[in-house]
């Protein structure tokens, strides 16, 4: 199994939460303007996934993620996942029950549909061949809800696409690679811990079905339906951020 070594921000205090993130993202991308919110109450520890072409795995990558807990000193947690880090928490659930204490599992899926795995063969290739402009013109048409997209002005759609372009971490390319693998079917029904399954209306990258599903096959998991797109961070924050923390605060304190 591949070694991999994370790198993790720490802030707070109190019950932890580890953070999990997604594919094409890293810690302040997915959860910059959530984890300020979650640290007034609780120890956030954030992994960000390897930035160079490690090959993943996913056991790998959520006993690594396990490990920055430790590292913290965090005995137990709650764990949320984004995108490809739902998959990555619910692994780890399943191999560190004794740890995970809850979830929160965001615009997830337990295996890539087939839209979901064209989409992410499109990220390697364009990435292979060194176009960062074609990347990012993938990534906003699936990031991004079709109502988001086609209300930019000219001028906004230049901006976002430019940024996209520079802003595309290391290690994306191994982390779609792993999206193509991934299927956590089979460790759905094995969860036990509180779960709260959120899917966004919206959706290009993974369908809410994929959500929908997910929280189908945990027992007991509550689940919410948001409008907007994939990256949830960008187009619709703050019924996000009081989703996830409406959760936590209902979480019985035995579970966290």
């Amino acid at each position: 199994m591949t070694n991999i070594s994370l790198s993790t921000t720490v802030t707070g205090s109190g019950p932890a939460l580890l953070l999990a993130h997604g594919a094409g993202g890293g810690i302040q991308a997915n959860f910059g303007g959530l984890i300020p919110l979650l640290a007034e109450r609780h120890l956030v520890i954030g992994p960000d996934y390897p930035g160079d072409d490690t090959v993943l795995d996913l056991d790998a990558l959520a006993d690594a993620l396990v490990a920055e807990a430790d590292a913290a000193g965090a005995a137990e947690f709650t764990i949320i996942g984004y995108s490809l880090g739902t998959a990555v928490a619910v692994r780890a659930a399943i191999r560190h029950p004794e740890r995970v204490r809850g979830l929160i599992l965001t615009a997830g899926f337990a295996r890539p549909d087939n839209r979901a795995r064209l989409n992410v063969r499109l990220w390697q290739r364009a990435l292979t061949l060194g176009d960062r402009e074609l990347f990012a013109h993938i990534a906003l048409l699936a990031g991004f809800s079709a109502d988001f997209v086609n209300a930019l002005s000219p001028e906004q759609l230049s901006t976002v696409l430019e940024q996209l372009a520079a802003g595309v971490p290391g290690g994306t390319a191994a982390q779609a690679a792993l999206i193509e693998t991934v299927d956590t079917t089979a460790d759905l029904a094995r969860i036990t811990v509180p779960t709260l399954v959120i899917g966004l209306t919206g959706d290009l990258l993974s369908d809410p079905a994929n959500a929908r599903r997910q929280a189908e096959d945990i027992a007991g998991a509550e689940y919410l339906e948001l409008s907007g797109g994939h990256v949830v961070m960008l187009e619709n924050p703050e019924p996000w951020h009081a989703a996830i923390q409406d959760f936590l605060a209902r979480i019985p304190a035995s579970a966290r």
